[in-house]
């Protein structure tokens, strides 16, 4: 299973194969960056959600990921030497504002993609779904090939890139779009399903 936007792999036990998570220095740029304009930042520890203050942005980011947010004094403290992943949560506008700036200020340092449109994700430049991918297809044996990813966010960029069959979900972004071999409907439609079906 991969996990975090590639940042770790685990077997079916739970234990981690591969873990590529930021360093507490420079995930405490990105926070300092989330302080200063009041942008709700969760970052992870031992798969606990870690927020400093409760916002509307960060219920609703649990109540889609399925995790309590723990609501602590200071991320600095609460936080371990690595984060699997840091995510700034705000309106869509917002989000596609910050995209550039974000990439700019960490390029060759952080790996910065969207996955839903409110969610500005970030993982270490080592750590994305592609390289996650790979690895996981070395351990397992299976070729390049015979590889399969499905998605529809910037974040599925890497994982759809080095895949055999880039399955690409409608109403994706363009650039995700343009990684396509194929082109599957929207959530609800029954575009996976039958794919898996013909395959």
């Amino acid at each position: 299973m991969i996990c975090y936007q590639g940042a770790q792999v685990r077997a079916p036990d739970g234990s981690v194969l591969l873990d590529h998570g930021i360093p507490h220095e420079l995930a405490m740029e990105v926070i300092q960056f989330a302080r200063e304009r009041h942008l709700h930042v969760n970052a992870y520890r031992d798969d606990r959600l870690l927020v400093e203050h409760d916002t509307p942005e960060g219920r609703e980011y649990a109540h889609h990921s399925g995790l309590p947010p723990e609501i602590v004094r200071d991320l600095d403290r609460a936080m371990g030497p690595t984060t699997p992943k840091l995510v700034i949560v705000a309106p869509e506008a917002q989000i596609d504002e910050l995209l550039p700036v974000v990439r700019e200020r960490w390029k060759g340092r952080l790996f910065v993609a969207t996955s839903l449109p409110t969610y500005l994700e970030m993982t270490i430049p080592s750590a994305d779904k592609g390289t996650a991918l790979e690895f996981l297809a070395a351990r397992l044996g299976v070729p390049r090939a015979e590889t399969i990813a499905a998605g529809d966010g910037r974040n599925d960029l890497p994982m759809l890139e080095w895949a055999g069959l880039a399955v690409v979900v409608e109403g994706a972004p363009p650039e995700v779009l343009a990684a396509a071999d194929r082109v599957i409907g929207r959530p609800g439609t029954g575009g996976l399903a039958r794919l898996l079906d013909e395959l």
